[in-house]
């Protein structure tokens, strides 16, 4: 039997990446998921990778009217929940000097305002003892140039966690943030000035990290999974860094 067997996870921003790989390590584990993302056609297709345990529901993590649909969606559903997955997120590099209102708002209502009201709409959802996972990043604990308005708008996840696992403790609800390192998606890649200095950034990346490679999606999804089951149950308000060590040597 399967990690989540019978068990009903909500997992947003995951038509790909890390997302789309914990929807999958999810499902191989007997869950069903929900899965959202803003692209209509890449989340119809992970979907249909995904099989008949997984629904997709389309919507923008930073629109608190599509937080209020996919929360209705599983309530008239009447599954209930026992894992949410926040996973959404944006990075647009930019230093102070040239960050526009419009930037900070934009990385601070994906990454910060979405992931807090998506927890508020769907907790009530949540049963007793279930699991809330935030994906952050292992660069909070640091400081980069260009990086302030993102790596800003991912630490405030780990203030939640901590709030949160205090908040929710009487309901058996655990809160943990997983930061990933340098993963090889399209997220990583964005980080480059332009397509042709993808793989030089790449190794930039890699050079940093002691264990000498890329983090893989599924190297994540697998803390995600450990986090939402039972074998995570002695786990709350904590932060789980999964980045080869390019943080912490």
């Amino acid at each position: 039997m399967g990690r989540l067997q019978d068990k009903t996870a909500v997992i947003t921003g995951a038509s790909s990446g890390i997302g789309f790989a914990t929807a999958r390590r999810f499902v191989d584990e007997g869950a069903k998921v929900y899965i959202t993302g803003r692209r209509e056609r890449e989340l119809e297709a992970a979907r249909s990778a995904l099989g008949a345990d997984a629904t997709a529901i389309t919507g923008d993590a930073a629109d608190l009217g599509d937080l209020d649909r996919l929360a209705a969606t599983i309530r008239e559903a009447g599954t209930g929940l026992d894992a949410i997955v926040i996973n959404a997120g944006f990075v647009n590099l930019v230093t102070t000097s040239e960050a526009t209102p419009d930037h900070f708002d934009r990385t601070f209502a994906t990454n910060t305002r979405g992931a807090f009201f998506a927890v508020q709409k769907l907790v009530p959802l949540l049963r007793d003892g279930g699991s809330i996972v935030l994906i952050a990043t292992s660069g909070h604990t640091k400081g980069l140039p260009a990086y302030a308005t993102y790596l800003a708008s991912k630490a405030a996840l780990r203030s939640f966690a901590r709030s949160w696992a205090a908040e929710f403790a009487p309901r058996g609800i655990r809160v943990n943030v997983v930061s990933p390192g340098p993963v090889a998606t399209a997220l990583l890649d964005s980080n480059a000035p332009s397509p042709d200095l993808v793989d030089a950034v790449r190794e930039q990346f890699r050079a940093s990290i002691p264990l000498g490679r890329l983090g893989d999606p599924e190297d994540i999804a697998a803390a995600i999974l450990f986090l939402a089951s039972d074998d995570g149950r002695f786990a709350t308000g904590a932060d789980f860094v999964i980045d080869g060590g390019q943080t912490q040597v």
